[in-house]
């Protein structure tokens, strides 16, 4: 019998669709497809979460795992590839982490393509021109797909409605990506340097050994070590660590922060960074 594949990354967003999902397919009928990753960068949190939703729906996760995903950073993964990115601009971590193994584990139990495949995708336009490209991908290899908070009229909306609490590092965060996401903007790594000072040192060594930036602009590459200064005297001033502003509304925010603390910061350096700032990545998609 065919079955409904939930590509269930741990977030909220796909915790519903994992409702959902069993709603309408029934339990039976359900695979709860996660690729594990190492807790120093995946919150703890994280994981309680999408096991609590699992054991809500009587389900076990069933896991799609890099050889080494214990104790594989994306950092690491890209320094044992000597690089950030592929030639086509798709990160290292992205395919080594999950998109390999999740289409190893495809090849392995969906060889006739018989299964769904349910994405977490918001019905928000962007949003849905992410599930319009990953319906083409999937497409193009022969695998079908759904998008139950785009397509469907869920009925449980908030997990908390169900009383399971939602990640505590959507304190922060909009997602649940690893933290130091080497896809997400400036925003982001002023985050990792206020909370998680191991990922920041160890994003900053990998820079130096590799001679690559994660982040450039247009004048080109822009290396952590050359903002270290600049996050430390925002921190200093107040600015507060957070995704939950589109990276215009931060980084203004943060320039009247620094202005009323007096601090001596560069203020071009703000407005630089809400010029260029990409904002938070969600697209680490298997």
């Amino acid at each position: 019998m065919s079955k409904a594949v939930v590509c269930y990354s741990g977030g909220h967003s796909s915790a519903l669709c994992a409702i959902a999902a069993v709603e309408k397919y029934g339990a039976d009928n359900v695979i709860l497809l996660n690729h594990d990753i190492t807790p120093t960068v995946e919150d703890q949190d994280i994981k309680r979460f999408k096991q609590e939703v699992a054991d809500y729906l009587g389900l076990a996760i069933t896991y799609a795992n890099h050889k080494d995903w214990s104790t594989a950073t994306p950092v690491q993964v890209c320094l044992d590839s000597q690089g950030w990115k592929f030639k086509s601009g798709h990160v290292l971590c992205t395919s080594e982490l999950k998109t390999k193994p999740f289409k190893r584990w495809m090849a392995a139990n969906d060889p006739n393509y018989e299964y769904v495949y349910i994405y977490g995708f918001d019905n928000t336009p962007k949003e849905r021109v992410r599930a319009n490209r990953r319906a083409q991908i999937m497409g193009l290899d022969g695998y079908k797909t759904e998008y139950p908070l785009i397509q469907w009229d869920i009925v449980i909306k908030d997990t908390t409605s169900i009383g399971i609490a939602k990640p505590m590092a959507y304190e922060f965060f909009k997602h649940a990506n690893c933290i130091g996401c080497l896809k997400a903007g400036w925003q982001h790594w002023f985050i990792v340097f206020c909370t998680r000072p191991d990922i920041w040192a160890e994003a900053k060594t990998a820079e130096e050994k590799l001679g690559y930036a994660i982040h450039k602009n247009d004048d080109g590459p822009v290396y952590l070590a050359d903002k270290e200064q600049l996050f430390a005297d925002m921190q200093k001033a107040g600015v507060l660590p957070t995704e939950h502003r589109p990276p215009g509304e931060f980084w203004a925010e943060a320039k009247q922060w620094v202005i009323a603390s007096n601090a001596a910061i560069p203020i071009e350096q703000l407005d630089m960074f809400a010029q260029h700032d990409q904002g938070v990545c969600l697209d680490c998609s298997a």
